[in-house]
């Protein structure tokens, strides 16, 4: 199959989409800290479950403390804080636009590694940052008073996206710092595919505890107790933990494998467009052409990013 590479990466946004939509759905019904526990807990039961398969021990190689520490530092930026702005920009502005402004990742992880790593910018990857910020604002921007340009959604569910594109942006960048370091000091050789999961063990490690400081800060244990026995709420945490850690991080990494990086990751990131159908079918998010455009734009934006 000359294309396999090129059809799992369409499988992953689709992925996605089901993880955007699904964890929608759980967090305006279980609370954005409910499902976001849950949803760690499950990724280290499967990821445990995983090793035991694989390597016959539920625990992940062993690495050195330098590992674990930007490891755990990832997690706290990705996912306790990413996902949190995440989560509750879902509850408010909806997935669709969640995921618009997802597109803004690539941007933050760039200047991150330009900053902390020294890594060169390139000219192209300014013209994709301009041109994701123009398909971002043909959606988000209309006239308002006066013919004045205004914000069509609420100013918290946009900066709780742009919260959330930032920390994942950032997050990714630990992570890479952190899998190098992990790689160089493990102890015992491991299949290269199976680095991410184990690196992403101590993400969501950190991930749990953060989550759980803030729920016992903030609301208690409670909302907590009554998801669990919430039947609907916890198939979406299980389905969302599905879709999102385990089929879209590994196939991701099996689309590389069979197709070009560039290539693999713009086709992963048409989540934007794929997911405005069903938003609208599930959530009665409106489709206007203004949005198809912008996401249409946003995405070209992305790809930029990863072909020039």
């Amino acid at each position: 199959m000359n294309y396999l590479g090129e059809i799992i990466s369409i499988g992953v946004a689709f992925s996605w989409t089901a993880t955007a939509l699904l964890s929608e759905y759980g967090s305006k019904r279980m609370g954005n800290l409910s499902l976001n526990i849950l949803r760690m807990a499950f990724a280290l039961v499967f990821a445990a479950i995983l090793f035991w398969v694989v390597t016959g021990s539920p625990w992940p190689a062993s690495a050195s403390n330098e590992a674990y520490g930007w490891m755990l530092l990832s997690g706290l930026v990705g996912y306790v804080i990413g996902d949190y702005c995440l989560f509750q920009c879902y509850i408010i502005i909806g997935s669709k636009f969640g995921q618009l402004f997802m597109t803004l990742a690539p941007i933050s992880a760039a200047v991150t590694a330009w900053i902390a790593l020294g890594q060169h910018l390139k000219p192209s990857a300014l013209l994709a940052m301009v041109v994701t910020l123009v398909g971002i604002g043909i959606t988000i921007l209309g006239r308002g008073d006066s013919h004045r340009l205004s914000l069509k959604l609420p100013l918290n569910g946009v900066l709780f996206a742009i919260g959330a594109a930032v920390c994942q942006g950032v997050g990714l960048v630990l992570s890479k710092v952190g899998m190098d370091a992990y790689q160089a000091s493990m102890t015992a050789p491991a299949a290269p595919w199976i680095l991410p999961f184990f690196a992403n063990f101590y993400r969501c490690v950190a991930g749990i505890i953060g989550f759980a400081v803030l729920m016992y800060f903030k609301e208690t244990f409670a909302p907590l107790r009554r998801s669990v026995t919430d039947r609907k709420g916890m198939t979406a945490a299980v389905a969302t933990t599905i879709f999102g850690p385990f089929v879209g991080v590994g196939f991701s990494l099996m689309a590389v494998q069979y197709t070009a990086a560039g290539i693999a990751s713009t086709l992963m990131a048409l989540t934007p467009i794929i997911i405005i159908l069903p938003a609208w079918w599930l959530f009665k998010q409106p489709i206007t052409a203004r949005s198809v455009l912008g996401a249409i734009i946003s995405v070209i934006g992305v790809s930029l990013f990863f072909l020039l």
